[in-house]
Parts: C-alpha cells; structure tokens; sequence
C-alpha cells in the first residue's frame, strides 16, 4: 500500500507501449494522423498565445454594426418624404416640400443624399410623387454633381402634429427651473447676490 508509485508508472508505461505497438500495424495512417495532431497543437498554441489580438478587430466590427444599422435607418426617416408634404390627388410638392429636397440635395452629407418617397394610396399616385420630386432634384443639383437617388418607401416616419410639439415645448419651458447666481464665489468670498 505504502509503494503505489511503481504501480502507476508500470500501468501508463505499458499503455504507451500498446499504443506504439499498434501504431505499428498501420504506420502510414497513424503518422499522417500523428502529423495532422501535432499540426493542429501547433496552430492552437500560437492561437492561445496570439489572444485576443486576432479577434479585436472582428468584435469591433460586431459592436459597430448595430449602430450603423441605426443611423442608415435614421437618415432613411429624416429623408423621406411624407404625405404631409405632398399636394392631396396630384402629387405635386408643398412649399414644406420642396425646402425638404433642397436640403437633401444641397446639404445633406454626400452619402446620405438618398430622397425616399412615401408610396402613394394608388400607383399614378406614386409615380406622379417620385416625378415631382426628380423635377425638384434637377432644379437644385448643379451639373457635374452626383444626383441623389429618389426611391420609394412603405415606411413612414414618425411625425406629430406641430400643436403638440408646440405644446411640449412651452410646458418644458415653463417647469424650467429660473437662473439664479451663487451666493458665494468659489474661493469663498460673498458674492453678488445677497
């Protein structure tokens, strides 16, 4: 009981005996094998010691996606074109709409110049949008300048009526807290108002 030692090594000793005695049998398959495993512990070594340096640059991409998702969808709201800016029956641009054109054609940043026409209820409806607002482009783009693109949406954006964002405005005004000065200065001396 006290000797057990001996016993272990004897015990793992003849099992890699056995194991090199039937690696004999089929020596071509278990070099190759032999040489794909020392292959591969080579590759996850040099892997283990590379980490984590090469998946940075995969997770920053993965963490970035997701906000680039965000703000295609944002500029894809802040360049459509609603209902509200169209004429009703005819298509034709409001006054509201043509400013809206102009700013996306002339200052919105070059690769966000995208025009997304709200689809109309019927089809000639749509098409006489997407016509006006091309008309508009053409007035706006100066030659030799890309044009934007005019594409046609289902998505509309989120609006409210101005009453309300009127309404929110001055009710947030109004609970504003009044400027007020300090009554000590920060090296402790009195200050203006007493």
């Amino acid at each position: 009981m006290a000797n057990t030692f001996p016993t272990k090594r004897t015990l793992l000793f003849a099992a890699i005996l056995a194991a090199m005695a039937s690696g004999g049998i089929g020596s071509q398959t278990a070099s190759a094998d032999w040489g794909s495993l020392v292959h591969q512990m080579h590759v996850g070594y040099h892997r283990n010691v590379a980490w984590p340096d090469p998946f940075n640059e995969v997770d920053a991409v993965q963490t970035v996606m997701p906000f680039e998702a965000m703000k295609r969808n944002g500029w894809r709201m802040h360049n459509t074109i609603g209902h509200e800016l169209f004429r009703g029956g005819d298509g034709a641009l409001l006054a509201a709409g043509q400013n809206r054109v102009r700013w996306i054609a002339t200052q919105a940043p070059e690769g966000r110049r995208e025009i997304y026409v709200l689809r109309g209820v019927t089809q000639e409806e749509t098409q006489s949008r997407i016509k006006a607002v091309q008309e508009a482009v053409d007035g706006y783009v100066l030659a030799g300048q890309p044009q934007p693109q005019v594409l046609v949406t289902t998505i509309e954006p989120a609006t409210s009526p101005g009453v309300v964002a009127t309404k929110i405005n001055r009710e947030r005004l109004e609970q504003m807290a009044a400027p007020k000065l300090p009554t000590t200065s920060a090296a402790g001396t009195t200050g203006v108002t007493q």
